[in-house]
């Protein structure tokens, strides 16, 4: 990393999945940085208020004023207020998680949620707002895949991998590329994706992809998917849930042009 300013969107990129707090030595480690320049970065963004250290000579953690500036840009762009309503609505009636992704240049980022299960077992990861979808493994980066050529699947799979970094492949996670594809291939075929055991083990997800207009062919703006338990969403309860889902990714991108951040995109592939 040569710039101050790549160094410091390193460091919070990194904090972000991190929120109980990180050491200077941790952080410089991870991103293969001198503890004297993690130091320095720190101590800056810390006067500036993007993070604070919890005692002398303890971890640094984010403050809320990174958060503070995601929310206010998603509800000034229009994109919690048209699709929250809709996300509401998706959580009664399938008692379930609903996340929202959209498109962004470096792929799909987790942006909006609502939560429908009230009691008993329930998945809310709530640390996964603000970051990237991961592509193979997960129920809304296959739904994007499937509505890609297989030429930029394989490219965006080389780039991203079959499974997301950590502690080792899931079980439902995909083992090969040819295993992909053929997932691929029966999201196309059913026209909703599902993700069991792939991304977290136990989980059990679907999801659809969002296009501008409703309309099949209209341009590609995010995804919609419901998740949660595994054994609360076997295959024969996603397919009862289907048609809500397929509903409320229509109704969002109906509503998108209202969006300054949807119609931002579709401004952007007109002009391509």
């Amino acid at each position: 990393m040569s710039s101050v300013l790549e160094k410091s969107l390193a460091i919070l990129e990194l904090m972000v999945e991190h929120p109980k707090g990180m050491q200077v030595s941790a952080i410089a480690r991870a991103l293969d940085m001198p503890v004297s320049g993690a130091h320095r970065t720190l101590r800056e963004l810390a006067r500036l208020g993007y993070v604070r250290q919890e005692r002398d000579q303890g971890d640094y953690v984010l403050t809320i004023r990174l958060a503070a500036l995601g929310l206010g840009f998603l509800g000034r762009a229009g994109v919690t207020d048209i699709a929250q309503p809709i996300l509401d609505r998706l959580a009664q009636i399938s008692g379930e998680l609903i996340r929202l992704s959209v498109l962004d240049r470096r792929g799909l980022t987790w942006v909006a949620v609502a939560q429908g299960a009230t009691v008993g077992l329930r998945y809310d990861p709530g640390r996964e707002q603000g970051m990237q979808v991961h592509p193979a493994s997960t129920a809304g980066g296959q739904a994007l895949l499937a509505t890609m050529r297989d030429e930029e699947i394989l490219t965006l799979v080389g780039e991203t991998g079959l499974a997301p970094e950590g502690p080792g492949p899931t079980p439902g996670a995909p083992a090969s590329i040819a295993a992909l594809m053929e997932t691929i291939a029966e999201t196309r075929r059913r026209g909703y994706s599902v993700a069991v055991n792939s991304y977290i083990d136990g989980m059990g997800a679907m999801a659809v992809a969002i296009r501008a207009g409703g309309v099949a062919d209209g341009r590609v703006l995010g995804c919609l998917s419901i998740a949660g338990p595994a054994v609360r969403l076997p295959l024969a309860r996603m397919e009862a849930l289907a048609p809500a889902l397929l509903e409320a990714a229509h109704d969002i991108g109906t509503a998108a042009p209202a969006s300054h951040y949807f119609a931002g995109l579709l401004k952007d592939t007109d002009a391509a």
